[in-house]
C-alpha cells in the first residue's frame, strides 16, 4: 500500500521547512518508500488549496489509502500524524473477538 500525501505549505517559512522535515523523517522510518507526497506552495498555487478548502498551513492531506485524513501543524507530533497516517491504529478502534 504506497501512501498518497500532499502537503500543503505558504513559501519556505519555518513551520513549512519543518514540516517538510518532519515529514520525509517521519515517512522514511515509518514507510519506508512506501509514500509520494507533493509539496504545494499555496501562494503559487491558491486554487489547489481552495479546491482541498485548505484553511491553515502547513496541512497534511492522506488521499490514499482512505479514508481522506487532514492533519495540521509543523507535523513535529509523532503520535499524531501516526494516527492521522493510519500508520497506528487509534485508541478504542481494535475490534474485540466475539469467544
Amino acid at each position: 500500500m504506497k501512501y498518497q500525501l500532499k502537503l500543503y505549505v505558504t513559501g519556505r517559512t519555518g513551520p513549512s521547512t519543518r514540516a517538510i522535515k518532519n515529514l520525509e523523517r517521519i515517512l522514511q522510518a515509518q514507510t519506508g518508500d512506501d509514500y509520494d507526497f507533493k509539496v504545494i506552495d499555496v501562494l503559487k498555487h491558491p486554487q489547489l488549496a481552495e479546491d482541498e478548502k485548505i484553511l491553515a498551513t502547513p496541512t497534511l492531506v492522506k488521499t490514499f489509502p482512505e479514508p481522506i485524513r487532514k492533519i495540521i501543524g509543523d507535523l513535529s507530533q509523532l503520535e499524531n500524524v501516526l494516527l492521522g497516517l493510519d500508520i497506528i491504529p487509534s485508541p478504542g478502534s481494535t475490534k474485540k473477538e466475539k469467544s
